[in-house]
Parts: structure tokens; sequence; C-alpha cells
């Protein structure tokens, strides 16, 4: 009957995608919710035969996903991937449908999956995954994931479910690393070393400001971003743990990328990441641990970091406009002020574009756009040539970049997204946009549509 059951599901799954696909839709959600009506336990029979590789936690997945893609692909191995960030169980199912033939058996070795915090309770117990990374803990989406204690809850509720995975966690963040207090899997851990990189002031508003064990007030050695960095708490002993994939130094940065050099257990490596800012070394240290714990070489590892091409959304490159135009996802303060600080190292003039929406993707609270450091638009000067607000939310985005600082002259809205793409393809300078998730799918399916690229699953 279990098997009956499975075909039967799969058939279904596989007929929904065609259909998606014929009407132009993605299809990377609907299948997998068919297919596990029919057989609940899907996942687990298709996944049994699968080394899987899953990545959690709120920045960074997706990219982090590519970086361990481009390695697996520089190895030789045999692997597939949810690329379309279709990332609860629903879309995970999906992918090891299409990649397995009718009687559940799968067509490769390997799978890479991004995995939604919340969803990781009911992924990873199906999953088995070998390598579990998990990137940061900001808090995001608050009317879905409620505060980050409720997330690390999740994660650490979705690891029982995988207690032989080899666990990769930020040294640097401090939420993530109290998962390795009371789980009984292996750790690698990864992180930003002091002296690496310059350290930064103090944030005004944190994820983590106090021991996630006695409530006391951390303190920190240094800060690299957000509450990363190195902490420890002076009543406990709550610390930082030495990271064994550890970054020593940026050396540096640009535009279009950074070269740092990396302490790989014990091995120093000079590291060419083709992605700029501080939050895609960390995408890349981490990718560099999950890699080589899923046995692939580390000189593969590290050559695949210099030729990966980013996700979509994510510092993704379109030529529009005269000089090409960078999209850059953003959903919550941390993220949002990490873009923000890479706009303050572009010398050159650009126009900006800040698109918002509220819808359930994207969560629904708006008011992070007062904590994120819209601040620095307003210190740019006169390298920033214009400001478009766009998206649900486009009156909210204008008041508060006027706010941030911004000439009122400066600032112009448009809704609609034709018209703002083909006002973009007469732009002077460099273009940068800076969407929402539900905003970034409807803004890049625009743009392709104009200047040609892959569509989001592809």
């Amino acid at each position: 009957m279990t098997k009956l059951r499975m075909f039967l599901a799969i058939l279904a799954g596989r007929a929904v995608r065609l259909l998606s696909r014929l009407l132009h839709r993605g299809g990377t959600d609907m299948p997998g919710r068919v297919a596990l009506k029919l057989c609940p336990e899907l996942l687990r029979l298709l996944a049994a035969d699968v080394k899987s590789l899953a990545i959690t936690g709120t920045n960074g997945k997706t990219t982090s996903a590519r970086m361990i893609e481009e390695a697996f692909r520089e190895a030789g191995l045999r692997y597939f991937a949810n690329r379309s960030g279709a990332n609860l169980i629903s879309g995970v199912t999906t992918e090891f449908i299409m990649n397995a033939d009718w009687r559940g058996r799968p067509k490769k070795d390997y799978a890479i999956i991004e995995c939604d915090e919340a969803a990781a309770k009911k992924v990873f117990g199906q999953l088995r995954p070998r390598v579990v990374i998990v990137t940061n803990l900001f808090r995001d989406q608050l009317d879905r994931y409620g505060e980050v204690t409720h997330t690390l809850a999740n994660i650490r509720e979705a690891m029982r479910g995988a207690p032989d995975a080899v666990l990769c966690l930020n040294a640097d963040c401090s939420l993530t690393a109290s998962l390795a207090g009371d789980l009984p899997n292996k750790v690698l851990w990864y992180g930003v070393d002091g002296g690496a990189a310059p350290s930064r002031p103090k944030p005004a508003i944190s994820d983590a400001t106090h021991c996630i064990r006695c409530k006391t007030e951390y303190e920190y050695d240094y800060i690299t971003y957000g509450h990363l960095g190195g902490y420890r708490c002076p009543a406990c002993g709550y610390a930082r743990p030495k990271a064994d994939v550890a970054v020593t130094a940026v050396t540096e940065q640009r535009a279009d990328g950074s070269t740092v050099v990396v302490n790989l257990q014990g091995e120093s490596c000079v590291v060419k990441i083709n992605l700029p800012a501080m939050y895609n070394v960390y995408n890349a240290d981490g990718a560099l641990a999950a890699a080589t714990a899923m046995g692939v070489p580390a000189d593969t590892a590290i050559a695949a970091l210099g030729r990966f091409s980013c996700g979509f959304g994510r510092m993704e490159t379109f030529k529009l406009g005269k000089k090409g135009a960078r999209m850059m996802l953003v959903k919550n303060p941390a993220g949002c002020n990490q873009v923000l600080e890479f706009l303050e190292t572009i010398s050159d003039p650009f126009e900006l574009v800040v698109c918002l929406n509220d819808r359930h993707a994207d969560g629904t609270d708006v008011s992070w756009i007062w904590d994120a450091d819209f601040e620095a638009l307003g210190r740019l000067g006169s390298r920033l040539k214009r400001v478009t607000v766009s998206g649900d939310r486009a009156l909210d985005m204008r008041v508060r970049v006027k706010y941030a600082g911004v000439p009122d002259g400066i600032i112009t809205v448009e809704r609609d997204y034709e018209a703002l793409v083909k006002t973009l393809e007469q732009a002077e300078d460099t273009v940068f946009l800076m969407p929402t998730y539900t905003a970034m799918l409807e803004l890049r399916q625009t743009v392709i549509r104009h200047v040609g690229g892959a569509d989001f699953w592809e």
C-alpha cells in the first residue's frame, strides 16, 4: 500500500508540475502539496537514499546554497537543489519528486536543500540530512516567526530529528552557537576572528543583547555587524567558541567581491569571493565549512567561491540601463543595514529603487524599516542621484527615506513595475534595486522580460 501511495503521489506531483509550467507558473510548491496529501511520508521515502545537506537560518540561505552548489559542481558530484527558494516541506518535496524515477529511486546522489526556519521541524526528520548549516538568527517577520528565541527553539527541535548530522554553526552568533549546548550532533564552527576586519560600534538595536543562559548583558571584544562578533558573558562565561573554519583577515573588499584569508582546520588559505559585502564573507565561510564537511576537497570548494553565480535577487546583476543594475533582496533590519553599508562603499553616482511589500511571505509588519539605518542614504550626498520607491507600501517607504535625510526632490513614487523598468532602461548611472521578497519576484520578472535572464526556478 505504501508503494502504491508513493507511486500515485509522484504521478500527481509530476502532473501538477507539467500543468504549472504550461501555464508559465513556477510549479515549485503546489506539486509537493498535492503529493503530500496522497502520501504524507513521501519526502522520507524519496530522501532515504540521497545524501542531503540542509541550510537554514534567517539571512544568507539562498546565497550559501548557491555557493555550495558551485563547490559540488566543481567536485563533479551529481546533485539537485531547490534553487527557486521554495523552502517549505511542499517545495522540498517537489524537488525530490522531480529528481526521482516512477518507483521513487533517486536520479542523483546528493541534495542541497534550503529550508525555512519554521519548516525545519517538519523537514529535517524526513530529510535526515548528513550536514546542516545554521547561518544566523535575526529578528525577521515577527508576525510569522515571533521573537528570535522562538525561531531558535524551532531549529533546536528540528535538529532532534537529525541527530547524526554534522552541525555547522556560526560561532559569532550567540543565538545559533547556543544550539551546541544541548544537542548530540558533532559541531563544526565557522566565523570571523577578531582583527580580521575593523570592529563596528555597538549597535543601538541588537537582536541578542543579553546572555541566552543567564540574561546578563554581553560584553564584546569586537563586532562584525548586528550582534555578530566576539561576545562573552561576564557572569556565566558563555562566550564565542573558537572557529574551526575562521576568516583571519579580510584583505580586500571591492564593489564586486572580497578577498579573505581563511584558516581551514589549521591551514591558511587565500579565498576570493565573487560577491561583495561582509555578510557574504560569512556566507562564503559557512559554505566552505559545509561543503568540506560533505567531503568536497578544500581546494575545490575554495576555487568555487571565486566562480559561482549568485542566487536570484541576491546581488544579482542585469544589463539594465547604460551601466547595469544589481538586485539585493532585503527583509529585516540586519540584512538591510548590510546592503545600506555596501551602498556607502560605492564611489560612483547611482540610482536606488526600494520596493516594500507587506504580504505573507514578506511579513505583514513593516515597522522594521524604522529600525534599519536608512540614514545611510542621507549620508551619500551627491552620489545618490535618485531614489524611486515602489511596492504595496511605497508611501511608507517614501516617508522613511525622507526622514532619513534624502532630499525630497530626488524621491519618486512609481508603483507600476513596467513603467519603472522602462524608466530604468534610460538610466545613465548604475542602478541598485532593493526589494522585499514578493516585490523581488514581481520586479525581477518584469526586468527579465525587458533585458533577459533566467526564470526564478532555473
